[in-house]
């Protein structure tokens, strides 16, 4: 394929950016639109003024559920949902004395690894405080690493504070420690500091490219390739953006691998009404678990090539392997080992972030993007889009400065750091593959082995009564809701990932400690037998 083929984002199609909004109210007098009925006319005429029961006047809203932007109406995101909604009431309820046949509600909603009791890298902490108050500097408690990382990260840092704003793309040193750390991950692969975005977390970079990448009107409207069952975060970004979501399925009786027969299914019938232009890949997965083998990587990459589709890769689990002959492998270190022909053409976007692997540090919002092969003009104009934002919080850029550049043998801290490393990841194989086992000795639940990542979507039968009597609720909803009001149990329902019709599952976290995992794994257990005895 040469490597002169025209590239996937170029400046016409950033037209976007300017194109395709409609305005919310139009001059008094305007013309009216095709298609106005009550709610157009809303939207075109001034607010209406009512009396109230006392006689004094009141605006209409200016901002109404009629008249707000339409596309945030359709924003779903599962993993904050009702269920947890109800959680939070329940706990509240606890707190107040309300009697409940549970004593706590165990949150395996969403994958918070310290909400869960994980503990933080203690180097890491130091390192942050230190930045954050560096009268600490004088402090003999610190190890002394940790106090040279903190004044070469102050140092990088407007009037050395963490308080100032960095540059839009990231702070220049720490975008240089990260791409020193890819060509090692990476075995070598050269990368260019300017390649490297820094982020609010993964979820600002993979929401920034979609906006790059979406444009078009009707059949020509971007589509962007997710997998089924996917992340929230993709299906809630391109509901607000208005693309179109092209789902492709995950085979669950393979554990979870891809398929690129199923791929190619997916895309042909995408282009009969929409101009499919990107792919999505999670990768350790996340609700699912897998890891995908470099075999599947390579495949990914050629349909991609063949396709002309945007490659964009999630790896934010990148550490978190726990099966036997499963290992991780970054999209751009197969695509380079792969040679020129895809190397110097397959436009990538990778996402990494400190909210998970063995760090867990979702608060502080720290992540990168690097691209690949992007077109230069297409590169100015993501310069500018993150400008708007100004910057992404600089101690979330601080620890990722830490991550990818943790203490190295010999310094005090080193031994310490792989201790907690280690331990924390060891503790996370243990989980998830006792998380497995438990569910699979339930009648009417199977689960796939937890290759990789903080999650278990185990596949639940539920009786055809239970279907029923959900009553036009998802099934595995009222399954979930029902497990939370008799338990305390917060799980997520496979529906709000996304899943083949006719299935049910749940998704839930490995990250409890092990005791609270092993009374929730019970309870789960106990649960859905009386559930299935009820509705049988």
């Amino acid at each position: 394929m040469a490597a002169s083929r025209m590239q996937l984002l170029s400046p016409r199609n950033l037209s976007f950016l300017g194109r395709g909004r409609t305005e919310l109210f139009a001059v008094s007098g305007a013309p009216k639109r095709a298609g106005d009925g009550p709610r157009g006319r809303a939207l075109n005429s001034s607010p209406v003024e009512k009396m109230t029961e006392n006689g004094v006047s009141s605006r209409a809203k200016v901002l109404t559920i009629d008249t707000m932007n339409p596309t945030v109406k359709k924003v779903e995101y599962a993993v904050r949902g009702p269920i947890v909604q109800r959680a939070v009431e329940l706990e509240r309820e606890l707190s107040q004395g309300v009697k409940k046949p549970f004593a706590e509600v165990i949150k395996a909603n969403i994958g918070d690894a310290h909400a869960m009791g994980q503990q933080p890298i203690t180097f890491f902490r130091q390192v942050l405080a230190l930045c954050s108050y560096p009268e600490l500097l004088n402090d003999s408690t610190f190890p002394e690493d940790a106090k040279s990382r903190a004044r070469r990260i102050l140092q990088s840092c407007g009037g050395n504070s963490l308080g100032s704003y960095s540059a839009s793309q990231g702070i220049e040193s720490v975008r240089q420690d990260v791409a020193r750390y890819i060509e090692r991950r990476d075995g070598g692969v050269p990368c260019a500091p300017d390649n490297i975005y820094l982020t609010t977390g993964a979820s600002d970079g993979i929401v920034t490219m979609l906006k790059l990448l979406v444009c078009g009107e009707g059949a020509t409207r971007t589509g962007v390739m997710i997998s089924i069952p996917q992340y929230p975060l993709y299906s809630a970004a391109l509901a607000e953006l208005g693309a179109v979501q092209v789902n492709y399925y995950l085979n669950e009786e393979k554990c979870w691998s891809l398929d690129i027969s199923e791929l190619q299914r997916s895309v042909d019938e995408a282009r009969t009404h929409c101009n499919p232009r990107a792919l999505c890949i999670i990768n350790p997965g996340n609700p699912t678990g897998q890891v995908q083998s470099r075999q599947c990587i390579e495949d990914v990459i050629r349909f991609a090539a063949k396709e002309r589709l945007f490659l964009m890769a999630d790896e934010v689990y990148q550490d978190n392997v726990y099966a036997d002959g499963c290992q991780f492998h970054s999209f751009k270190k197969v695509l380079f080992e792969m040679g020129p022909e895809y190397s110097s053409t397959v436009e990538l976007a990778s996402f990494h972030s400190t909210s998970k692997c063995y760090m867990g540090e979702c608060g502080f919002r720290g992540g990168y993007m690097e691209i690949i092969n992007m077109d230069n003009e297409v590169k100015a104009q993501l310069t500018k889009l993150v400008s708007v934002r100004l910057c992404p919080p600089v101690p979330g850029q601080a620890l990722m400065d830490l991550v990818v550049n943790p203490p190295q043998p010999g310094e005090p801290s080193y031994d310490n750091f792989i201790k907690e490393r280690t331990a924390t990841l060891s503790v996370l194989a243990e989980k998830a593959k006792l998380t497995e086992q438990v569910l699979n000795t339930v009648e009417g639940i199977r689960c796939n082995p937890v290759q990789g990542a903080m999650y278990s979507f185990p596949r639940i039968s539920i009786p055809e009564k239970a279907v029923k009597e959900a009553n036009g609720q998802q099934p595995d909803m009222f399954y979930c809701m029902r497990l939370l009001e008799e338990t305390g149990i917060c799980l997520v329902p496979g529906s709000g990932f996304g899943q083949k019709d006719g299935t049910y599952h749940f998704r839930m976290t490995i990250l409890p400690p092990t005791d609270k995992l092993k009374i929730l794994l019970d309870k789960v257990k106990e649960f859905h037998h009386k559930f299935t005895q009820k509705y049988s």
